[in-house]
This record gives structure tokens, sequence and C-alpha cells, in this order.
């Protein structure tokens, strides 16, 4: 395992060097969507070429890195991210982000835009729901935990066929969520709440891949569309019979789209 302290929380992180990558190959980065760890990504990332290093890590009060002290914003995770670059020696990456994750993405290439190479924004957007959406679901874990909401907030992260086809995944990615600390969870919530970064992302000028599964109903296949139009070099693509998590439903489309965009 592998830990490192940035702005005065330990991360969980894997930064991956296969035999056949050279020490300065280019670096993919991969950042989770809300309630998951890094272990989302294995499928991808095992069909990737192996002359690519690859970079995972946890945000903050998920997987096994620190609980914040207190409230935490898109901005803070953002600089989570810079900071562990800088400490890895990484120069730029190649940034695959996943629902808060891809609002990690968008900030860290509008904020500092030689860190990013290429962007992918997976079932994500600048603005993710209202207040009226975040908070009910801030006092519902607050109240009874996670495993209050998990059945919803499955539903909403697979195609509705998913469960009886794979039924081992859908019972991990619900053991993975509900084990997720409820301070972490909703301090993520919180941060996504007030987020608006429609400004900021409408600047990134990074070449960028906007991808959607077609049954997503967190961020709909029309906002993630939306997201393609805002940013000056970006397309839209759909990704079938996926909800909100592609990479654990249709590992091998996502991977080979990956691969496709950044010509790899």
């Amino acid at each position: 395992m592998q830990f490192v302290t940035v702005n005065g929380y330990t991360h969980h992180y894997h930064l991956n060097v296969p035999n056949a990558a050279a020490p300065d190959a280019p670096v993919i980065a991969f950042a989770n969507s809300l309630g998951t760890d890094f272990r989302i990504w294995n499928d991808v990332i095992a069909r990737l070429p192996q002359d690519v290093r690859t970079l995972c890590y946890d945000m903050r009060g998920h997987g096994l890195t620190a609980l914040s002290d207190g409230p935490v914003s898109i901005s803070d995770l953002a600089d989570d991210f810079i900071s562990l670059l800088d400490v890895l020696g990484i120069a730029s990456v190649h940034m695959v982000g996943l629902s808060v994750g891809g609002m990690v993405a968008q900030s860290v290439a509008a904020r500092a835009p030689d860190r990013i190479s290429n962007l992918v924004l997976c079932d994500t957007a600048h603005k993710i729901g209202t207040p009226d959406v975040w908070n009910p679901r801030i006092a519902a874990v607050q109240k009874d935990s996670l495993s209050s909401i998990a059945e919803a907030v499955l539903a909403r992260w697979f195609d509705p066929a998913f469960k009886a086809r794979s039924p081992e995944i859908y019972d991990g990615a619900w053991a993975m969520l509900t084990r997720t600390p409820s301070k972490g969870y909703t301090d993520i919530c919180a941060a996504i709440r007030d987020a608006d970064l429609t400004e900021a992302t409408a600047q990134i000028e990074a070449q960028t891949l906007c991808l959607c599964g077609s049954a997503d109903l967190a961020t709909p296949p029309d906002l993630v569309n939306a997201l393609a139009d805002l940013i000056p070099n970006a397309r839209y693509e759909v990704i079938k019979q996926a909800g909100h998590l592609p990479c654990l439903e249709q590992a091998d489309v996502l991977a080979q789209k990956i691969i496709d965009f950044l010509k790899l």
C-alpha cells in the first residue's frame, strides 16, 4: 500500500509502473465517484496498454484516505490532487474523472492547465444537483447511516439489468458504499452541492472526451452532453447498457474509449 501526506491529510494512492513502461512514460490518473474507492478502476486499468503508468487515489474520507477535519470543497480536492502530483514528481497527466472525480478533474484543468494533457470526464457535470437534492441525502445519512440510502444510490449507479447480470459486483458495490464513513460521504455531498464550475469549465483548453452511461440517473446523458457543449475542445459519447459507474458495468468499452481517445 502507498500513502503520502498532502495538505495535512494522509492519502492512499497507487502508482502503477508496469515492467513495459519507461520511468517517464505517460501517466493516466483516475479520480473516483462519491461513495467509492479506487478499486473501481481495476478492470479498466487491466485493459490498458502496459507501456503507460497509472495513478489512482482516494479522496478525503473515502477508501483509506483520512477524513477531513472540517468542510471540504471541490477546490480543496483539486488542491489535494495537484499536491499529490507534486509529491510524486509528476509534471502532467491524462486525467479520467468520474462523477465528483470529474468535477475535481475540471477544477484541476481550469486552474492548472499545464498539469492536464488530456481529459476524460465520465458521468459528471459542471453542476450536479441542487440543495433540495443534496440536503435531504445528507440528513438521511447523518440520521440513519449510509445503509438507509444504499438501495436508492445503487439504483442510480447501475443499469436496471445489472443486478441480475452481475450480482457479485452489485453486492461488492453495496459493501463499498456502506463501509464509507458517513462523514466522508456527507462532506463530499456538501462539496458537490456547493460547487458550480460553469464559468471555470468553459475556459478549459484541454482536449476532452465526455462520456455517459445510457442509463445514468445521477448525471443523465443530456446533462453530460451539455458539459461537452460547454468545453471548447470536447466531444460527447454514450456508453450503452451502463448507469453511473461504467467502469464497473462496461470496463471493456470504457477502456477502449480511453485508449482510442488518448491514441495509446
